[in-house]
């Protein structure tokens, strides 16, 4: 089964301490080089920040559209992954790996299994 992992972090102005940046990298690395070996790496992306976004939205039948990400939260998505796991146990053990504190110490990881649209 496909699942997405989105990769949530805070953006913030902090610089990240010397060495972090080249830690997380390495981790991704290891990651990407680990999961494309076993052939069951699909995709991953780094996303640019939110002031990047741009939100459609749908009000009355009509779109609107709005600078910057939908919801105001904590953190914000910055990366995915797609892997082809066996089951969600085997999904959980990437996730576990995949590093999520980019800046402000702390992240998470949404785990959520892929709808193949083509068998709709």
């Amino acid at each position: 089964m496909k699942y997405m992992f989105l990769i949530y972090s805070r953006e913030t102005a902090e610089p990240l301490l010397p060495g972090e940046l080249e830690r997380i990298a390495n981790g991704h690395r290891a990651l990407m080089s680990e999961a494309g070996q076993k052939g069951i790496l699909l995709g991953c992306e780094k996303l640019k920040p939110t002031r990047s976004a741009t939100t459609v939205r749908t009000k009355d039948g009509l779109p609107i559209m709005m600078d910057g990400p939908f919801a105001e939260t904590k953190e914000q998505l910055a990366g995915y992954y797609i892997l082809e796991c066996k089951d969600l146990d085997e999904a959980i053990d990437w996730a576990k790996r995949i590093p999520t504190t980019c800046q402000g110490g702390e992240g998470s990881v949404e785990i959520r299994p892929v709808e193949d649209m083509q068998r709709m």
